[in-house]
């Protein structure tokens, strides 16, 4: 677990909701509830029922770290950079900044955005997956949760400057009560034709169409969308690449990657791939 954590940076408790404080890999409330970190460094603060919604699991989660570590989603990552401190308030590059990740996976995007942060800057990171927080567990200076996201998030009011929404859930009203005013969510979805030559081929999920104002109505009233930019880059994906690309995004849940390879082998993998993503940067009212 990071060094960085020695207070729990305005964790709530998710059954009483008093405050959370960290001691010894233990997160704990006054009123005695406890969460002890796995081996791994992360929390999973979901108790009762847990949730519905599926996890990525582990052979997902590991295609995804091998395809984003190999560098071929960096433009994207760039601009996320430049956007979450191009979006702040003026002294953002030299205020520590409190970041949190809502679906972080494994934590690729906000390790990025750390790494480019002054310092004391720290980080929250959610995702339903704990083969995802795993990995999110070793970006530095952030704490890693197992939560769901449709549900009240385990964090205070107002504190954070910046929230990464990066091809996950949108639950506008916590993230409106999590940001501080002036505070900049940064949703990332991708575009239409993302991934558009090889969709059939690799057993792709369609993109939805008017995709951005589906993303502004989730936000809801509280934000204001202050910019928006497209970002596409052109691929050439190697059959193990092509493989990973398509098992770590949701049609994971549902391909068998050896039939998929068998099928590659027969229809071969465009020469060129093109990834096209939207961002849309919300301004906390």
């Amino acid at each position: 677990m990071n060094e960085i954590f020695r207070d729990a940076h305005d964790l709530l408790c998710p059954v009483c909701g008093s405050d959370l404080s960290l001691a010894s890999r233990t997160l704990s409330c006054p009123e005695g509830h406890r969460f002890d970190a796995a081996k791994q460094g992360y929390f999973n603060l979901l108790t009762g029922r847990g949730t519905v919604f599926r996890e990525d699991t582990a052979d997902m989660v590991a295609s995804r770290a091998a395809f984003l570590e190999a560098g071929h989603y960096e433009p994207l990552a760039a601009a996320i950079v430049r956007l979450a401190y191009g979006s702040t308030q003026t002294d953002a590059r030299t205020k520590p900044l409190s970041v949190i990740d809502a679906g972080a996976g494994t934590g690729y995007y906000l390790d990025r955005v750390l790494r480019s942060s002054p310092t004391g800057s720290h980080a929250v990171a959610l995702d339903i997956s704990k083969f995802a927080m795993r990995r999110a567990a070793k970006v530095e200076h952030a704490l890693a949760l197992v939560w769901d996201l449709w549900r009240p998030l385990p964090l205070a009011a107002g504190c954070a400057d910046v929230l990464l929404n990066v091809f996950a859930p949108r639950n506008g009203t916590e993230f409106a009560r999590v940001l501080r005013p002036g505070g900049v969510a940064i949703v990332v979805t991708p575009l239409p034709g993302h991934l558009g030559e090889a969709a059939k081929a690799l057993g792709l999920l369609g993109i939805a169409e008017h995709k951005a104002q589906s993303v502004t109505q989730a936000m809801g009233d509280a934000f204001t969308e202050s910019a928006r930019e497209e970002v596409t880059f052109p691929m050439s994906l190697g059959s193990d690449q092509a493989m990973a690309l398509a098992l770590m995004g949701p049609a994971g849940h549902h391909l068998d990657a050896e039939g998929l390879r068998a099928s590659l082998e027969t229809t071969g993998i465009p020469s060129v791939i093109t990834a096209a993503f939207r961002i849309q940067v919300f301004l906390r009212s």
